[in-house]
């Protein structure tokens, strides 16, 4: 923007009141939309709000977990030109960071989007702890109903004398990049014990992050002890943990609203179910049951993803423009003119919505008798 300096010259704005003074009112905007369109005024304003990455600075203010980028790259689908020999290590540098306020600019824009909230959970990747498996798997968790065929449905731990020991419920998100805005967990009503008994949780706390183990180690929940392996705490980097937050015993789908909307990077949540209230009658130890959970944010992808193969745990952001758009065509099949990293991306959005439809179709897996018209459930039935 250009002013007029009372004698027939113009001024630039930014020259005008000079560099801190503006990058003071440039750090005053909380809109991503806003440094947008400050870039677009002129040449001078887009070098300006480049230079001084107005962009990332603001995206790590929305959420404070793009700090955890080291990288941003931006994927298209042909090949990348080669970098010019003659070119300075100054205008490397300046397309470096030209590069980092296309991502951070697009960034920003997704992580404080309107885009409906919805469950992103995708799958269970296992239970601290199973009382009867397969009958009262983590899996269970996934069905919104507490009964099923005339049967109860729900997640139990083990038994514990100790009321302070903990449980968790570790799942897999639609997505490696999602913003999480709360959790919901219902706790489960014994309706077939006397006094129909709740076996909620003192508290509630949620963890994101990411993976550490190699891709098929972290699969569905098959084994007997529910993936206990694939969910210890030395497979995982937390990224991100909420505050502690009281559960009451009731039978409702009780919400558990982070302070503010927190980036999941790498895709995985676990619910820490902290501390236990009732004890079963048959055998004096506590229990922690839960019917029904959620994890309510939005997903990122295709537009973005990331890679967190590097063995330091670095993760590099990736922005893959015009992925919206793709048609199931483009995911299904691949020219051999795209690049490399397009088809490793690709490979990758293409595998999560193949599991995505898998488990649409089988849904949770329910366990029934031979007579699903009986009605009513006895002591007997039940295995907690």
């Amino acid at each position: 923007m250009e002013v007029d300096d009372g004698g027939g010259g113009r001024w630039d704005f930014l020259d005008w009141v000079g560099p801190d003074t503006s990058s003071c009112i440039f750090q005053l905007f909380d809109d991503p939309a806003d440094l947008a369109r400050a870039a677009a005024v002129s040449r001078s304003w887009r070098r300006f709000v480049i230079d001084q990455e107005f962009c990332k600075t603001l995206c790590r203010r929305i959420c404070p977990e793009v700090a955890n980028f080291t990288r941003a790259v931006v994927v298209t689908r042909s090949p990348p030109t080669a970098e010019r020999a003659s070119e300075s290590s100054r205008d490397t540098e300046f397309r470096t960071r030209e590069r980092d306020h296309v991502v951070y600019s697009y960034l920003g824009g997704a992580l404080v989007s309107a885009k409906p909230a919805m469950d992103c959970i995708l799958h269970c990747i296992g239970a601290s702890s199973t009382d009867y498996f397969p009958e009262e798997t983590i899996d269970n968790t996934l069905e919104p109903r507490d009964r099923v065929n005339h049967r109860p449905s729900y997640w139990s731990s083990g038994g514990h004398e100790d009321p302070d020991a903990p449980e968790s419920l570790t799942y897999r998100l639609s997505s490696d990049l999602c913003m999480i805005d709360e959790v919901r967990v219902q706790p489960f009503e014994a309706f077939f014990q006397t006094d129909n008994p709740i076996y909620a949780s003192k508290a509630v706390r949620i963890r994101l992050g990411h993976s550490k183990l190699p891709p098929g180690e972290e699969s569905f929940v098959t084994d007997e002890n529910e993936n206990r392996k694939a969910i210890a705490d030395e497979n995982y980097v937390w990224t991100y943990t909420s505050p502690e937050f009281p559960m009451l015993p009731e039978n409702v789908l009780q919400t558990f609203k982070l302070p503010r909307p927190a980036l999941c990077i790498g895709g995985v949540v676990k619910i820490e179910l902290l501390g236990r209230i009732q004890k079963q009658a048959s055998d004096h130890k506590y229990y922690i049951c839960v019917c029904h959970a959620q994890v309510i944010g939005r997903s990122l992808s295709p537009e973005f993803m990331v890679d967190i193969s590097d063995p330091a745990d670095y993760s590099i952001l990736k922005y893959l423009p015009g992925a919206s758009n793709l048609r199931m065509e483009d995911i299904i099949n691949s020219d051999a003119k795209d690049s490399t990293e397009w088809h490793s991306l690709v490979a990758r959005y293409r595998q999560m919505r193949h599991v995505a439809m898998v488990n649409m179709l089988l849904g949770p897996v329910q366990f029934m008798d031979g007579d699903d018209d009986a009605g009513g459930v006895t002591d007997d039935d039940m295995y907690m």
